[in-house]
Order: structure tokens, then C-alpha cells, then sequence
């Protein structure tokens, strides 16, 4: 049966539904969310986080957020520790259990396990009455009024506010621990924002390709240079140093002005003025001085050593912008 329904109407109640729940989780943060944060950040073991269902899944993704920001994490099932994988959990691990009843039976049957082996207990459950929370050494309360599911069943507003508070977990151990971008570039080197932060432009330069004429080369060895070396420019050497380059559109240009090229020279058209950058530079930093200049090439030095030339697509292509 297809219910007839307005589909934005439905969909910003679900947006008004949760972001009214998350500004009113705030109000329920106390010394216990305090306790949690200088409790993980003095320990010397890792947060082990574990829950049944949607929980769960959450308590992965909170558990990823942790290991990219500093704080060591690892996820346990509640139905799998039960069944064996326990033995995750070492004497001085933390375990953060999060379950919006705090009552399924997964999370009754470990509970007093973990409790047995010493290990400090966190609860993270939308019921403060409930066994989890009397059994925790402490308390983040994630209780939501109603779910946005219109039959107050389905997991969503409730997940949001776990979501949101393990979020916070990660944000203020992350100032704690001082986290900045170089630790970030360090956890993310895969990544386009790792990128940004650690590769340098000598990672961009073909070395076996360097594009360079003499200032007496004719027209056609320079336009023969660019095409081979797939840059869009050459440099241009004398007595081993750079004294110009000669881009594409330089090129471009001299085709359109003057019909008798046999006479130019690669001196009569460069331009005695480029720019240029240091190997050890970012890439991020190059991309930078290119848009700055509205250029799409840079010369690339090594101690007063001409390396190469990095073209603004080289940058692009490794996802930096």
C-alpha cells in the first residue's frame, strides 16, 4: 500500500525532530561527561566501545573518529564478547557500552563480566534508570523525548544524539592531547586533507623529464620540448641556470603575432622573470602562489638547482584544492 505523503514536510519534521533532541542533549552533560574525558585521557590503554544493533554501528563509527584523532580505540559486539571475543579487553582497558534502553539482555549478560575483570565502565544510554546506567561507573545520558520514526520505533533520533555525544568525546580529548594538523596529516596520509598537509612539491616533479632549452634555441626545439615533457612549459638555461621559461601560451602567442618564426630564439620569447618555488615547499603552498599569480606553472628549485616544473594539474590530481 503506497500512503500518499508530503515528502519536505515529512522530511523537516525529521530535521526539526533532531536537532531539537541535540539541543537539548547539551543541558544533560555533568561531572560525569568530565570524569569520562580526563578519565580517558590519563589512562595508558585503549577505550573499547561496544553495544547490540544500531548501537553498534555507531559505536564503530565513534570508534573510528577516536583512532583518527589520537585516542586509541578499538569496537567489541556486545553479541560477540559474549561468545568469546571478551578476550579483547586487557586489564586496564576502558569500556563504553552504548545502548538506548540499557536493558537488552546482550547488554545485562556482559555487563557483570566486564565488571569482574576491574574494568572502569562507561554507560551511554537514553534510560538513566535502566540496568546499564545503575551498573556503570558512569553516566552519559543520551535521552531523546521521541524518535523521528512517526511510530517512535525505528533508531534515528536516538542514534543522532549517541552519534553527536561520542563526537564530543573525540573533540575534547582531541584539544586535550593538543591534536593539530600535523598529527591529523600523520593519522590521513591517504587522504586529500592528509595531502594538503605533508606532500611536498619535489613528490611532484618527474625527474627523468625536465624541461629545459638554451636561450639561442629555435622555436621549434622549444615547442618540441614542451610536447615531449608534458608540462606545458620549459625552462630556460644558462650556464646551468634558469634565466627564463617559455610556457604554452607564450607559444600560442607568437603564432598569432608573427608569420616568419625561423628567426626567434627561445630568448625573444621567454619571460626573464618566473616564478619559482623550492622542492621542500607543500604542495598545497604551490597551489596557493599559483592562484595567486593566476599561473599554472611553478620552477622547481633545490639548491639553486633547476629540478623540474610542477603544473597546476599535477596538484589537482592528487585531490588538493
Amino acid at each position: 500500500m503506497n500512503k500518499k505523503i508530503d515528502i519536505l514536510k515529512t522530511a523537516k519534521g525529521c530535521f526539526t525532530n533532531q536537532s531539537n533532541a541535540i539541543a537539548v542533549l547539551k543541558d544533560q552533560l555533568n561531572e560525569d561527561f568530565v570524569n569520562v574525558i580526563e578519565l580517558i585521557f590519563k589512562s595508558n590503554s585503549r577505550l573499547v566501545i561496544t553495544g547490540i544493533g544500531k548501537s553498534a554501528l555507531i559505536g564503530m563509527k565513534i570508534t573510528a573518529t577516536l583512532n583518527s584523532t589520537g585516542t586509541r580505540s578499538i569496537f567489541m559486539h556486545a553479541g560477540d564478547a559474549i561468545h568469546g571475543d571478551l578476550g579483547t579487553v586487557a586489564k586496564e582497558d576502558i569500556v563504553l557500552f552504548i545502548s538506548k534502553s540499557g536493558d537488552t539482555p546482550e547488554i545485562k549478560a556482559l555487563v557483570p563480566l566486564v565488571k569482574a575483570m576491574g574494568n572502569n565502565i562507561i554507560g551511554m544510554t537514553g534510560n538513566p534508570s535502566s540496568y546499564l546506567a545503575q551498573e556503570s561507573n558512569y553516566v552519559l545520558s543520551v535521552t531523546i523525548q521521541k524518535e523521528a520514526c512517526p511510530n517512535n520505533l525505528a533508531p534515528t533520533t536516538s542514534t543522532t544524539a549517541q552519534l553527536v555525544m561520542g563526537d564530543a568525546i573525540a573533540i575534547c580529548l582531541l584539544e586535550m592531547r593538543g591534536f593539530d594538523k600535523n598529527n591529523f596529516a600523520q593519522f590521513h596520509p591517504g587522504g586529500s586533507l592528509g595531502k594538503a598537509l605533508y606532500l611536498k612539491v619535489k613528490t611532484l616533479v618527474d625527474r627523468k623529464k625536465i624541461p629545459a632549452v638554451r636561450p639561442n634555441s629555435s622555436l621549434s626545439d622549444v615547442i618540441i620540448e614542451i610536447g615531449e615533457k608534458l608540462v606545458g612549459a620549459t625552462a630556460v638555461l644558462e650556464n646551468e641556470k634558469v634565466c627564463g621559461i617559455i610556457t604554452d601560451g607564450d607559444i600560442r602567442r607568437v603564432l598569432e603575432k608573427t608569420s616568419d618564426l625561423s628567426s626567434i630564439r627561445a630568448k625573444d620569447i621567454m619571460n626573464p622573470n618566473p616564478k619559482m618555488i623550492e622542492a621542500d615547499i607543500l604542495a598545497s603552498q604551490a597551489l596557493n602562489t599559483m592562484q595567486k599569480n593566476n599561473i599554472s606553472q611553478l620552477l622547481v628549485m633545490k639548491n639553486d638547482e633547476f629540478i623540474g616544473i610542477v603544473h597546476l594539474h599535477n596538484i589537482l590530481n592528487e585531490g588538493i584544492s
